[in-house]
């Protein structure tokens, strides 16, 4: 049995952000600037609920202001405390300057079991919240701007901008002050399956060069590679959807609070995601062998592995039995640092949190440009698009017809040739995009370095050479 103590999520970030700096040539004065975290905001605030005043404990962090708006989500969950909060600010420097998001990092978290409380009861814990963080300045449009984390949603983000907008009658971009807000309030199509289709990207960008792929000792495409996916809250789900329908990946193995699925022949997702919702849980479910010890799944032979929910699921306590050859932590920092150097020993390849579940900030960066600009995308051009292409197709049918010939394009051709593109497929083309050019960034110091043996330095060095740019050039 191991007796290494654990390092702690603020432990585990700030040793891998050592291992990246201690292979830079930083001054020293600038490397602590990037590593503090400038600000954290504790507020306590009382609502009356159920007769009686009950008094909640919430955070908003700031770790780094080298761009603004500094961006972040808020978590509401019974363990939130400092140095979590701290933690994660700080992963969301890296992360924005690693998609080059213009955004600095912030996170925020308020200590409460949200499942506990009626919706009404919520809302006005929330409201309350969001008016503590918004009279200081923790949430405005130009200087912090939050959006959806665990235990929070689309309803939660609508009620901070409903709250916001009440405080600041007169601000025409009230409501690009939250990312991750229903449609009807201001959202953009795509926020919701946002870091989980980011994490398809991430695989399909890893899938492309067969040097990773080999590394990692798979080998071909995505197609028939088994998957086992720990969490199907929205991240699990729509990653653990999207590579199965669309890229012909196996889903064998779901893990959740209640235990663990596994079906060697491939789990329906869909429907394992409607039972869930519907019973609570995945006790029950009849198409698959369920285990009390949801966590033993981590440990099944497969191809990828992708933690989606909690931190530290991967630890020194089981790092040793991961069989996975490849790792992609949708989740943040569900491997520690003393996992990490295990497995890197082994030879497992890991995707980084900082780049994986980079996809949920990258489109909220998209509207947040949209509420600042007052329309929607795709609103101007499309239409337009569209007539141009009828040009095309009229001008092939005519050539056609002057050569005696019919032309036969394949049924939908003309359907989809001639759609322009509406905001739904311009994000996803805007994520896609921002997702391989990040990994390409990675993927060069990966392979060009040889003091750099993963992609967690790599996405390390990457981000925190963009971040000391910054500094640099606002003269620090």
């Amino acid at each position: 049995m191991s007796t290494i103590k654990e390092p702690s999520f603020r432990e585990s970030v700030d040793l891998m952000f050592n291992r990246a700096v201690a292979l830079m040539d930083l001054p020293p004065g600038l490397e602590e600037k990037i590593r503090v975290c400038n600000a954290t905001y504790t507020v306590r605030f009382g609502v009356r609920l159920r007769g009686e005043i009950q008094t909640f404990t919430g955070y908003r962090s700031v770790h780094s202001e080298h761009m603004e708006p500094v961006k972040g989500g808020i978590r509401f969950a019974p363990s939130v405390n400092q140095d979590e909060v701290e933690a994660l600010a700080a992963l969301m420097t890296y992360k924005c300057a690693l998609v080059e998001a213009p955004f600095g990092g912030s996170k925020g978290g308020l200590c409460i079991n949200p499942w506990e409380y009626e919706e009404h009861e919520l809302e006005l814990v929330t409201r309350r919240f969001a008016y503590e963080l918004a009279k200081r300045d923790l949430i405005n449009p130009s200087q912090n701007v939050p959006a959806p984390d665990m235990g929070t949603g689309e309803r939660e983000m609508a009620w901070i901008a409903d709250q916001y907008a009440r405080m600041n009658t007169t601000d025409i971009n009230a409501r690009a002050c939250v990312t991750g807000k229903p449609l009807n309030a201001g959202g953009i199509s795509g926020r919701v399956e946002a870091t989980g289709r980011g994490v398809q990207y991430a695989l399909k960008e890893f899938f492309r060069d067969p040097r990773d792929v080999e590394k990692a000792g798979l080998a071909g495409s995505l197609d028939g590679k088994r998957i086992i996916v720990q969490g199907l809250g929205n991240v699990g789900y729509h990653a653990a959807k999207f590579l199965s329908q669309e890229n012909g990946a196996v889903i064998i193995g779901i893990i959740e609070r209640d235990g663990g699925l596994f079906n060697a022949s491939g789990l329906d997702v869909d429907a394992v995601h409607q039972w869930l919702a519907k019973h609570g849980g995945i006790s029950g479910y009849p198409d698959a062998t369920h285990s009390e010890n949801g966590a033993a799944l981590l440990e099944e032979e497969c191809d990828i592995l992708i933690p989606a929910a909690l931190e530290g699921v991967i630890n020194l306590t089981n790092a040793e039995r991961i069989k996975a050859p490849l790792i992609i932590e949708a989740a943040n920092g569900p491997v520690t640092a003393g996992a990490d150097d295990i497995l890197r020993k082994k030879g497992t390849v890991i995707i980084p949190d900082m780049y994986a579940n980079a996809g949920g900030v990258t489109v909220s960066y998209f509207e947040w440009v949209k509420n600042l600009s007052h329309i929607r995308f795709g609103r101007m051009q499309r239409r337009q698009e569209e007539a141009r292409h009828q040009l095309v197709v009229d001008q092939l049918e005519s050539l056609s017809d002057a050569m005696g010939k019919t032309w036969s394009p394949s049924p939908d051709f003309k359907q989809k040739y001639l759609r322009g593109a509406d905001e739904l497929e311009l994000v996803r083309s805007g994520l896609d995009d921002t997702m391989r050019i990040a990994y390409q960034s990675m993927r060069e110091v990966w392979h060009d370095r040889a003091d750099v043996n993963d992609l967690r330095t790599a996405a390390y060095l990457v981000s925190i050479n963009k971040v000391a740019a910054s500094y640099r050039a606002k003269g620090l």
